[in-house]
């Protein structure tokens, strides 16, 4: 087995999320048919973290394995070749060799997630924010972000498709920071629910506008409800921003994906 670290980022407008599925395209699905055309041997591609439709990655890592090869490649090689054979909006920024063992998903230790909110309608940059028109207090929505840090069960802020699943993540790093017109949400832990950090940005959204109090927003935290799915922020404005595995360094620049 011959096994490769990829990092690469990706545009998610166009896709049915990460996670390879039958008849609608995918990241993965784009990326194993690259890797199809360009080894012979049975091929496998698995991501850190499987985002969802119309989400993006400023980088995402996944593990390679080719079960043979016909002749050595080096990993700039392996790099050109995908880059040559994807479409526009997925593009693999970097190929090192890895143990056979290696599996991204697996050896990550935390995901890190960037929101962004524009403040002003905007009209080159709408698949990657979400724009609102009523006035927001970013240090009220920090405030209620601090609150996420630490371990929680976050049964309100997920979709479960199995009640038999674990709910409770532990949150390392949350924050809100400004950069021009976009109030950006980071936050970073050790997994993520399905639709999580959608649904905590709607109810953020909810405090910034003077909605929510913070003792409504620590109830959420504490006692299982239904009420953030109505919240739920759309896909355009997150991106995957970083996957860490063992000595890695976490984002500290706060600074959006995108200036607009």
């Amino acid at each position: 087995m011959y096994a490769w670290k990829l990092e690469l980022e990706y545009e998610g407008t166009r896709y049915r999320g990460w996670q390879i599925q039958h008849n609608t395209k995918t990241v993965q699905g784009e990326l194993v048919s690259a890797a199809r055309q360009l080894f012979a041997g049975k091929v496998e591609i698995g991501g850190a973290e499987r985002t969802d439709a119309g989400v993006h990655a400023l980088s995402q890592t996944a593990h390679l394995n080719i079960s043979d090869l016909q002749t050595n490649v080096t990993p700039r090689q392996i790099l050109e070749g995908f880059n040559d054979l994807l479409p526009h909006d997925i593009n693999l920024i970097k190929v090192i060799n890895a143990p056979e063992n290696f599996n991204a998903r697996r050896d990550a230790t935390s995901r890190y997630y960037l929101y962004q909110i524009s403040t002003r309608r905007t009209a080159f940059a709408k698949n990657f924010v979400w724009w609102i028109k009523d006035n927001l207090d970013a240090k009220a929505m920090q405030t209620a972000a601090e609150m996420l840090v630490g371990k929680h069960n976050f049964s309100s802020f997920g979709e479960i498709e199995d009640k038999r699943a674990s709910t409770i993540v532990f949150v390392e790093k949350a924050e809100v920071f400004t950069d021009g017109d976009l109030i950006c949400f980071r936050i970073g832990a050790n997994r993520f629910l399905w639709k999580m950090v959608r649904k905590i940005v709607g109810v953020l959204a909810e405090v910034g506008r003077g909605n929510l109090s913070y003792d409504a927003f620590q109830r959420l935290l504490k006692f299982e409800s239904n009420a953030p799915a109505k919240f739920t922020a759309p896909p355009s404005g997150l991106f995957l921003e970083k996957v860490l595995f063992q000595g890695d360094d976490a984002p500290k620049e706060k600074r959006s994906a995108f200036s607009i």
